[in-house]
Parts: C-alpha cells; sequence; structure tokens
C-alpha cells in the first residue's frame, strides 16, 4: 500500500477521509472536531488498514496542536547501574550482581559525567538504572544533592516509578514522603517509563514482579499532586493486542485529565533481538513491529492524546534517524534528546547509536519541512532556528574521536574494570 503523506496540513485530507472506511472516517471525524475517543474507537484505528486517513489526521492534529515546529532537547544519560534485582522478560540491560558484566558508578562519577554534559551544552542529565540488591534508602537523595551543589542550574530528570518504589521501600518511605524527599534534594522531573503496557495480565508475563498498573499510577499521580512534571511512554510490539494498547492510550489520557502533569508522549518499540523473553523463546510474541505497526501506534497517539498531552516524542534509538524523519509526518513533534550516553536500548540491540548531534536532529527536522528547535525538559524553547544559514556549530556537532573516547560507551563500560560492581557497591547499599 502507498503511503501518501501530505505535505501541507490538511491538504487531501478531505478527500482521503471521503475514500476512507466510513466507520473509521467518522471515528477520525469525531477526534478532528476535538471529542475524546472511547476504548473501543481507539482499538477500531489500531485494527484499521487505512492508514493514510490516520497519518493525514495526525498530522493536521499535530498542526493545530503544536505547529510547524520540531524540538529536541540536549542531554545526557546516565545509567549508574545495571545490576537489578528484577528479570523482566523484555530486559537486555540489567545483571546480576555475580556477573561479570555488572557495573556501577560511583556519585563522584556521575557528578563529573553530568560536568561534561553541561559542558557540551547539556540543559539535562537523565539518570536511570537497576534496583542494585540491599541499595541504600537515600542513594537517589545523594545522587541528587551533589549534582545540584555542583550544578544547581542543570535540570535532573531521574528515577522511574519503578525506581520511586523501589527508594521508597528501602527507606521505609511512603511513596508520597518519599517524592517529596526527591523533590527537595534536586529531581526536577521524572521519567514515565516502567509503564510498558499498563495492562496487569500482560505485565504478569512479560515481567513478573514489577511494578504493578496501580503502583505505577500512584507513583504519576503523587508526583504530578507535588509539582514533579513527568513523561509517559508505551511500549509495543511484543505480545500485547490492539485492545490492550487501547486501554493503555485511553489510561494515560485519563490520568492528564485529572492531573495535567505528563509534559510528552513517547512510543517505545520494542527491540527484541536481545531481549530474554525472545532469545530464550520464554512467551510466544506477536510478529515484530514493522514501519506500518510504528506509524499506526505514533499517528494513533497523537489522534488520542494530543488534546491533553501536544508533545508527542518519537525515539530515534528504536526508529532510526531516517523512520523518524518519516514520523515527523504522522503526527510526531519532538525528536527527544541527544541522550549522549543512552545504554538501555543499545544493550538491547538497537544499531542507532548512542548520541545524535543538534545538527543531525536539525536536519531531520528540515528534511520533514519543519522548524527545529532546542528545548527544555519542560518544552519551554530555548532556541528556534528557522534560518539554516544563521546556524553555528553546537559542542556536540564537533567532537573529536578523543573526546567522544573520553564519553566512552556501553559496551566499554560493561567491558571495564574501573567500575566493576564488586568494587564501586559497598559505599551504595546498607
Amino acid at each position: 500500500m502507498k503511503i501518501i503523506i501530505p505535505e501541507k496540513p490538511r491538504e487531501n485530507l478531505d478527500q482521503i477521509l471521503l475514500n476512507t472506511d466510513p466507520k473509521i472516517a467518522s471515528v477520525l471525524d469525531k477526534s478532528l472536531n476535538n471529542y475524546d475517543l472511547n476504548i473501543n474507537e481507539i482499538k477500531k484505528l489500531f485494527e484499521t488498514q487505512n492508514l493514510n486517513a490516520l497519518i493525514a489526521t495526525a498530522d493536521e492534529l499535530r498542526f493545530r496542536q503544536t505547529g510547524n515546529i520540531v524540538t529536541y532537547v540536549v542531554t545526557r544519560n546516565i545509567n549508574f547501574t545495571n545490576v537489578c534485582i528484577k528479570r523482566c522478560g523484555f530486559c537486555a540491560f540489567s545483571r546480576e550482581y555475580k556477573e561479570s558484566e555488572g557495573y556501577f558508578i560511583p556519585i563522584s562519577e556521575i557528578v563529573t559525567r553530568a560536568k561534561e554534559a553541561q559542558k557540551l551544552g547539556a540543559t539535562e542529565i537523565c539518570i536511570q538504572a537497576g534496583l542494585a540488591p540491599k541499595m541504600k534508602g537515600n542513594l537517589y537523595n545523594e545522587i541528587c544533592l551533589a549534582v545540584k551543589k555542583a550544578l544547581p542550574k542543570l535540570h535532573i530528570h531521574a528515577f522511574s516509578p519503578e525506581e520511586v518504589l523501589y527508594g521508597s521501600l528501602r527507606s521505609k518511605q511512603n511513596i508520597y514522603d518519599y517524592l517529596s524527599g526527591l523533590k527537595d534534594s534536586g529531581v526536577d522531573s521524572l521519567p514515565g517509563t516502567s509503564a510498558e503496557i499498563l495492562v496487569q495480565k500482560i505485565r504478569d508475563k512479560i515481567s513478573p514482579g514489577r511494578i504493578s498498573v496501580e503502583k505505577w499510577k500512584q507513583v504519576i499521580t503523587t508526583a504530578h499532586k507535588l509539582k514533579i512534571p513527568t513523561t509517559s511512554t508505551i511500549m509495543f510490539g511484543h505480545i500485547e493486542s490492539s485492545l490492550d494498547r487501547a486501554i493503555h492510550l485511553n489510561l494515560i489520557k485519563n490520568i492528564q485529565i485529572k492531573t495535567n502533569g505528563f509534559t510528552e508522549f513517547v512510543p517505545l518499540n520494542f527491540i527484541r533481538s536481545e531481549a530474554p523473553m525472545f532469545t530464550k523463546k520464554i512467551i510466544k510474541m506477536i510478529p515484530r513491529s514493522n514501519k506500518t505497526d510504528s506509524i499506526k501506534m505514533h499517528s494513533i497517539s497523537r489522534i488520542v492524546l494530543g488534546k491533553y498531552i501536544p508533545n508527542l516524542q518519537v525515539s530515534w534509538v528504536k526508529e532510526g534517524f531516517e523512520f523518524a524523519q518519516t514520523l515527523l509526518k504522522c503526527g510526531v513533534n519532538d525528536l527527544g534528546g541527544t541522550l549522549i550516553n543512552e545504554s538501555i536500548s543499545t544493550s538491547a540491540g538497537s544499531k542507532y547509536g548512542q548520541l545524535a548531534s543538534p545538527k543531525i536532529l536539525k536536519k531531520l527536522a528540515r528534511n520533514s519541512g519543519k522548524i527545529p528547535a532546542e528545548r527544555y525538559t519542560t518544552y519551554k524553547l530555548k532556541k528556534i532556528f528557522k534560518d539554516p544559514e544563521k546556524d553555528t556549530l553546537h559542542p556536540l556537532d564537533n567532537l573529536t574521536n578523543s573526546t567522544q573516547k573520553q564519553l566512552g560507551s556501553y559496551f566499554e563500560m560493561i567491558k571495564s574494570s574501573k567500575f566493576k560492581y564488586e568494587f564501586n557497591v559497598n559505599k551504595n547499599v546498607s
């Protein structure tokens, strides 16, 4: 099927809808007229073959809700340990504490990496990690306090709901008090990861023992109550059904209606090549997500959520640069972050690298007919780049081989003797 992607908002949309299954056209028209879709209607969209209609509708809504600006944030990922007490079937990142590839970065090194990031123009660091056995209950607080002391203006985007729950248990505090403490220590926002699919029967299969749907909702809504913004995500392309996807999107929408605390929504295409539940054939999986499926996921996310969460992000780590550019015409208005040291997708088999320079991200936006802009974590714009002839090189655009080597990589980390888990963990466990 040829995909028709309109070059301008609304171009060909009316004609496309006239040539669409009337039942699907009716659902899309409902969204275009600012009405919410129910779970059954969302499910129908995931099951339709009318891809052109989904794309055209999503692009129209994107234009209405965010205009023609495509954003990105300059950020560094600091995944300070890959040792984890959980054994999630989809995760290729985690290691047991006795494994040779287990690592643990001490707080002093986290601060060093944060300083490097700020020197390279980052406005944010993203801190997430495995759940280290017997972790000190105040470890996350200590990390944030140390970073904020050294770099008070750097935004700390840190600790998924799974990590918040673990920290609260290790510190013997309720979630509200623990999150209040994290905020006081310097946490500025939370990643809305560990969501996967917010349907408990699916979670029980792909990650038994992982944070429950109800606990995930509790952490997120408590964070919003405390005025800590969060992102929101979905992991698709493993064992979930169209109904599961619809339930997930509807739940995210309902939380946002009540709290208005989500800054963005990010579809995350499941990378299966190194994931245990794929390599070990633990679970019967649906066919590998293809480009059509990814177009559907991003387009429908805009159609369902854009009214309440206007920022829809594509993960270039999951989708690659070329296809990320295509998805900018399927409802997406954000290219995520530069990342600098992306580790989690890389460990799962992603082949798209651990760093995207601003120059690359600006090029992707412009090639899709959009205007690139650097943003802060909360989507306040830092700079709009309307004229490519006036662009100046960003520090990340001209990294030398020696600087890139200094920044390190995931594969170097797991082989390094310097950060071996057994040598660095003692000060951070109780």
